[in-house]
């Protein structure tokens, strides 16, 4: 596969957001290593609540729904929020329930890589919640993460990036996205859990 599918989900429905900054410069990593990329903004979204009786949904969130089953691979950015995801993150994934019709349901055997942005220096809280959606939605989660603390120092108020260090990390994790997606689809019989660790551990490493 040349050029796989990434689909971009996040940021926040602040005007200036370090969790959508995170996730354009991740997507840019992806897209260096051949990906065709798309991103979602939550503030530009601007989703309802999620209605779960509602199968006909609205027209952002059809094109949310209809571009994820299609991608080969995601990158998911929220801001640390109360020690968990926003509520405008969560509100996405629900309306992705509407999912579980389809053949194969949901985000089956994709690889979705984590971004948080936290105001403070943790991160994580964000990211195991995220991981557990990924989980829930049948995908694959690759281990290596990217908690951003202080994001207002990281990120200038026009999404620029300050710290090359963060910049690096962010870029790489796009690249990763795209070079498990491509594994995924080139061999079926692949051993999904085992690439993602072997992809966390080579990272790391760098």
């Amino acid at each position: 596969m040349p050029s796989p599918l990434i689909v971009g989900l996040g940021g926040s429905l602040a005007r200036v957001s370090g969790s959508r900054a995170a996730l354009a410069v991740a997507l840019d990593g992806a897209a260096r290593d051949g990906a065709e990329t798309q991103l979602f903004d939550l503030r530009e979204l601007a989703l309802p609540m999620y209605d779960p009786d509602a199968r006909t949904p609205p027209r952002a969130a059809g094109e949310l729904i209809e571009a994820c089953h299609a991608a080969d691979g995601m990158v998911w950015s929220s801001p640390l929020y109360q020690g968990t995801t926003s509520g405008a993150f969560k509100n996405a994934l629900d309306w992705l329930h509407l999912l579980d019709d389809r053949d194969p349901p949901y985000l089956h055997d994709q690889v979705i890589v984590l971004v948080s942005a936290a105001g403070g220096t943790q991160g994580l809280q964000a990211i195991n919640t995220m991981e557990f959606s990924v989980r829930s939605l049948r995908a694959w989660a690759v281990p290596y993460v990217v908690p951003v603390a202080s994001a207002r120092r990281v990120f200038d108020a026009a999404g620029g990036i300050r710290d090359s260090a963060v910049e690096k990390q962010l870029r790489m994790l796009g690249g990763e996205v795209t070079r498990v997606a491509r594994r995924f689809a080139a061999d079926d019989a692949l051993h999904r859990q085992q690439e993602c660790a072997e992809a966390a551990d080579r990272v790391a490493a760098a």
